[in-house]
C-alpha cells in the first residue's frame, strides 16, 4: 500500500469512529502502521526535494510541491486519526510522547489546499531566487555566491570592491524576495494557528519544550557578551588600521562588509590581520590541503575515518554513490548551501555541498557528517523520533567533532600540520582562530530568530522589516550597514536560512552545548589536558558515550539526553568560557589601552 493510499484510508477511518480509544495496544499498532506509511511518503518527498536542490528546474520544483502536498495530506490524516485516541491519559509515557508528536503537524495543518500549495510554491521560489543569485562585477563577469563571491569576500581587502559585492548580493536576493516573504509569513501563520499555536515563531520555540527558553537564551547571551565585546573591540582596532578611521562610524560599530564573510557571521578569514603573534605557527592548513591534492571526496573520507576511529558507524555505500560533494560542472543550477539528508529508508543518507578545498570547508564537512552520523544512529527509531533531542543537538554533533579536528595536534596526526609548537604564544594564536569562528558567531546566531519571532508575532511589520534587522545587528552584534538601507531593501533575505525557512536559534544553542559535550567526551577519553587542547580521536570510550545519546533521537526530553552525555540537564556557558579563558585574559590586556566604544554604547 502506498503512503498516499494509506493517508486516504486513514481519512476514511476518521469518519467511522467518534469515541476516544483507550486501548494502548491498539494505539501502538496504529503508531507502527503510521511509521511504515511515513517512511514511504517521507522518502518520496525527500527524493523530490533532493532532485530540485541538485537541479533547479520548473519541473523539479512542481514535483517537489506535489510531493509536499501528498505529505501534508498524509500528516492531516495521521493527526485526525491519532486524535481519536485518549493519548493524553496513556499510562505508557513513550506512547504518550509519540502521539503528542503525531498530532503536532506544523504547516501541514492548513486545510485549504490552494493556500497550502501556494505556501509551498513560495518557499521554493524564494530558495530558487537565493540559489541562482549572481553579482555582476562587469557586464561579462557575473559571479554566484559559491565559491566565487564567498572567496572574494574572504580574500579581498579592497573596501570599495567588497562594498560592491556586499550590496550586489543583497540586490540580487533579498530585495527580490521581500514581497514573497510577506506572503509567506501570512500563510505560514495561518497554517500554524490551525495547528494550535499563536504564530510560527511560537511553534518553533515549542520544539525546545522549555517554559523559560527565551529567558534562558538571554541569560546565556549576557554571560557570553563580555568575551564577544572584547573580541569585537580588538577586531575593530585592527580593521581601522587597515582601512582608515574615516571608514568607521563614531558609534563604535564595524561596517558589515569588511569582516571576511558575506554576512559577517564568522571572522575566520581575518586571521592574517588579527593573529596575535604573527608567524608563530600557520594553523590554516588550506595550503597543505592544496599541496597534497585534497579533493572533496578526500575531505569526506578524512571525516568518515574520524567517526570510525570512535567506533561509530561508517558511511554506507549509498552515501558515496548518491551525495553531491562538489558543485556540478554541467551548468545546472543547484542549492549550494551545505546540508545533510535523511531519506527515511534506513540506508540512504546524503550530503549536498559545493565543497571548496579549504580548511573552512573541511570543518563544514565534519559538521555535515555529524548530521549523517546522528541519522545513522537513530535510524531504527519511529519516524517522529528521527530528530535531534532538540534542534541544537543536531547542529552540535559535527561541531563537537570539529573541536578535536582543529587542534594542532590532530592536524599533525593526519598529516596536515608539519609541526606543533606548544607554548603560550602558539596557544593564543590557536584560540584566536577558534574565537573568530565560535565567539564572533554568537550574537549573529542569537539575533536572526529574534528578528523572525518578532515578524511572525506581528510586532515587526513589513514596513519595518529592514529597520528591525539593523536595530538587532547594530545593537547585539556591533555591525553597521556600510551604506544607507531602506525598506526597499530586505537584507534578511540575503541569508539562506530566511528564504530557506530554516530556524536559526539552533545554531546559538549548538555553539553553547557543543562545549558541554566536548568537556564530557574529553573526560571519557581520559584527556587530562586543557579543554582547548583535547582531541578525542580514536577514543572508543568517548564514541560509546556519544553513541548512547545519539541513538535516542528525540524519543526522550532533551534534558535527559543532555544528562546522558554531559552529566547535567541544563545549558550553561561554563565549558565555553573555560575553553577560551586564556584568550579572554589576553584580549582584556590588549583592550585596556583604548576605550571599548561598542561596549559603552550598547550596554
Amino acid at each position: 500500500m502506498t503512503a498516499f493510499k494509506l493517508g486516504l484510508l486513514l481519512l476514511v477511518m476518521n469518519f467511522v469512529h467518534s469515541e476516544l480509544i483507550t486501548n494502548e495496544t491498539a494505539a501502538r499498532e496504529f503508531a507502527n502502521e503510521v511509521n511504515a506509511g511515513s517512511e514511504v511518503v517521507m522518502y518520496n518527498f525527500v527524493a523530490a526535494s533532493w532532485n530540485y536542490n541538485t537541479n533547479i528546474t520548473t519541473e523539479n520544483q512542481q514535483a517537489m510541491v506535489d510531493e509536499s502536498l501528498k505529505l501534508a495530506l498524509f500528516d492531516q490524516a495521521v493527526e485526525a486519526n491519532a486524535s481519536r485516541y485518549d493519548w493524553k491519559n496513556f499510562s505508557d509515557t513513550d506512547l504518550n510522547r509519540l502521539f503528542s508528536k503525531l498530532v503536532d503537524i506544523g504547516t501541514a495543518a492548513m486545510t485549504d489546499k490552494v493556500k497550502l500549495e501556494r505556501l509551498n510554491n513560495i518557499m521554493s521560489e524564494m530558495e530558487a531566487i537565493y540559489s541562482t543569485g549572481k553579482v555582476c562585477l562587469t557586464e561579462n563577469n557575473c559571479l554566484p555566491l559559491d565559491p566565487d563571491l564567498s572567496r572574494l569576500m574572504a580574500t579581498s581587502t579592497d573596501y570599495d570592491e567588497l562594498l560592491t559585492v556586499w550590496k550586489g548580493w543583497r540586490d540580487a536576493t533579498g530585495a527580490k524576495i521581500k514581497d514573497l516573504y510577506k506572503e509567506f509569513v501570512s500563510l505560514s501563520n495561518e497554517a500554524i494557528v490551525q495547528n494550535g499555536y499563536p504564530d510560527t515563531g511560537a511553534y518553533w520555540k515549542s520544539w525546545y519544550d522549555t517554559p523559560t527558553f527565551e529567558e534562558d537564551l538571554k541569560t546565556l547571551f549576557e554571560t557570553l557578551k563580555p568575551l564577544y565585546v572584547n573580541l569585537h573591540a580588538y577586531t575593530r582596532k585592527k580593521l581601522k588600521e587597515r582601512y582608515g578611521a574615516d571608514k568607521f562610524p563614531t558609534s563604535g560599530h564595524i561596517p558589515a562588509h569588511i569582516l571576511g564573510n558575506m554576512w559577517a557571521q564568522t571572522w575566520g578569514n581575518l586571521f592574517d590581520l588579527l593573529e596575535p603573534y604573527p608567524g608563530k605557527d600557520d594553523i590554516d592548513v588550506t595550503p597543505q590541503m592544496v599541496q597534497q591534492n585534497y579533493t572533496a571526496e578526500k575531505m569526506f573520507q578524512v571525516s568518515d575515518e574520524f567517526f570510525k576511529s570512535l567506533g561509530l558507524i561508517e558511511m554506507p555505500s549509498e552515501f558515496w554513490d548518491h551525495s553531491m560533494l562538489k558543485k556540478p560542472t554541467d551548468g545546472r543550477d543547484v542549492v549550494c548551501h551545505a546540508s545533510a539528508w535523511d531519506f527515511y529508508n534506513k540506508k540512504d543518507f546524503r550530503v549536498k555541498q559545493c565543497t571548496d578545498i579549504t580548511m573552512e570547508d573541511l570543518i563544514t564537512v565534519h559538521h555535515e557528517m555529524g548530521h549523517i552520523e546522528y541519522y545513522l544512529q537513530y535510524k531504527d527509531q519511529h519516524v517522529v523520533y528521527r530528530d535531534g533531542a532538540n534542534p541544537g543537538f543536531h547542529e552540535a554533533v559535527g561541531d563537537v567533532i570539529s573541536l578535536s579536528v582543529q587542534t594542532p595536534t590532530h592536524l599533525q596526526k593526519i598529516g596536515l600540520l608539519p609541526e606543533v609548537t606548544n607554548d603560550e604564544e602558539a596557544e593564543i594564536n590557536f584560540l584566536m582562530k577558534m574565537a573568530l569562528q565560535k565567539i564572533a558567531f554568537l550574537p549573529f546566531g542569537y539575533l536572526i530568530d529574534q528578528w523572525r519571532w518578532s515578524v511572525f508575532s506581528g510586532e515587526t511589520t513589513p514596513d519595518n522589516y529592514n529597520q528591525k534587522w539593523w536595530d538587532l545587528r547594530c545593537g547585539l552584534q556591533g555591525i553597521s550597514p556600510p551604506e544607507d538601507r531602506t525598506e526597499d531593501d530586505f537584507d534578511p533575505g540575503a541569508k539562506f536560512h530566511i528564504p530557506g525557512n530554516t530556524p536559526y536559534i539552533r545554531y546559538f544553542v549548538s555553539f553553547v552545548i557543543q562545549f558541554q559535550f566536548h568537556k564530557s567526551l574529553c573526560q571519557a577519553a581520559g584527556q587530562n589536558v586543557p579543554l582547548h587542547q583535547c582531541d578525542i580521536y580514536q577514543s572508543t570510550a568517548a564514541g560509546q558515550k556519544l553513541s548512547e545519546m545519539l541513538k535516542l533521537g528525540s524519543s526522550k526530553p532533551w534534558p535527559e539526553a543532555m544528562m546522558m552525555i554531559a552529566g547535567e540537564d541544563k545549558m550553561n556557558a561554563a565549558a565555553l568560557m573555560e575553553y577560551f579563558q586564556p584568550l579572554t585574559t589576553w584580549l582584556i590586556e590588549q583592550n585596556d589601552v583604548y576605550k571599548l566604544v561598542f561596549a559603552e554604547s550598547n550596554p
